[in-house]
């Protein structure tokens, strides 16, 4: 019971609601996530379940890729359209209608300005985030109107493009990596084209390996219960962009410890232990090819696992 559990993510809940409903529906309390996603927001949220949950550092720093609709025309103090965000008769989640202002802009114009917003660059996170200013969240300070000066953090875009642009709403699809407000990307973009925008609609169509194609409704994992544990992907088929190596019956058992791995401790087909200078972490497979740690080079030819999952 222990890998990850793609949900698509509806509109409404929070990031938390949605683990506590599938705590509920699947009978298992250990469950995190690996990157929240706004009430507003829609689509891939992966879950960590069981001893999965130690890898959440690693999954929630992959890259992440967005199809946003940014409006045009206003500005909001949470820099989406949250304050738009109402439940209908029936209980479900709907958007009010847009503000009517339709700022006289090019398809020509955006796509110049949006050019600016690509590559390594600082953004200012949102004054309503999770961002802590002094050990307080930045949402706390914002409701009860405390100004809140958060510090810039360098983020990276690797992509964006615009898909289409009707009555003041521009459809973009944005690669980043974590830590990317793309509300705050609404917010500098309405500014750049000087009239104002904030996100309209979010949906994340990947986070790093796990993509919208094999996420699941939530409604339908509630409805299966604890036959949705059939959909977990697997331990051994996490991280899988990693460099790895694989240990023998020695290395095996000073893994489980946590002790420190010398080349006498893998196999000889795999005895090259990455570099001190290897970027990111390394896996730790037995010879069956199940994941037993992650670690980081320690220099001298030694890894370091440093989260153990046996």
């Amino acid at each position: 019971m222990n890998g990850v559990l793609i949900v698509d993510k509806p509109l409404g809940p929070t990031s938390h609601d949605v683990v506590a409903r599938v705590r509920r529906a699947i009978g298992i309390s250990r469950i995190g996530h690996t990157g929240t996603l706004d009430p507003l927001a829609t689509g891939v949220l992966p879950l960590v379940v069981g001893r999965a949950t130690r890898l959440a550092q690693f999954l929630s720093a992959d890259e992440k890729e967005y199809v946003a609709g940014i409006r045009l025309g206003a500005t909001t103090a949470t820099y989406d359209a949250e304050e738009r965000l109402v439940r209908d008769e029936s209980g479900e989640p709907v958007l009010l209608r847009p503000v009517a202002h339709r700022p006289a802009v090019t398809e020509a114009d955006l796509r110049e300005a949006l050019a600016e917003f690509t590559g390594t660059y600082w953004q200012v996170p949102p004054p309503f985030s999770a961002k802590k200013v002094a050990g307080t969240p930045a949402y706390r300070l914002a409701r009860v109107n405390k100004d809140v000066e958060l510090k810039p953090v360098e983020v990276t875009v690797s992509n964006l493009e615009l898909m289409s642009y009707a009555d003041g709403l521009a459809m973009v699809r944005v690669v980043c990596s974590s830590g990317f407000y793309v509300r705050s990307l609404a917010n500098d973009f309405g500014g750049r084209m000087g009239c104002g925008g904030h996100l309209e609609s979010l949906r994340r169509s990947r986070a790093g390996e796990f993509r919208v194609e094999r996420a699941v409704p939530l409604a339908v994992i509630q409805e299966e219960g604890t036959a949705a544990l059939r959909r977990l992907v697997p331990v051994e088929s996490l991280l899988s962009g990693l460099p790895h190596v694989v240990v023998n019956e020695r290395g095996a058992r000073r893994a489980a410890h946590g002790n420190t791995l010398a080349a006498e401790d893998l196999w000889d087909a795999d005895r090259t232990v990455p570099p001190p200078n290897a970027p990111g972490p390394v896996r730790v497979l037995d010879a069956e090819g199940a994941l037993l740690a992650i670690g980081q080079p320690a220099g001298g030819g030694l890894l370091q696992p440093v989260v153990v999952l046996v």
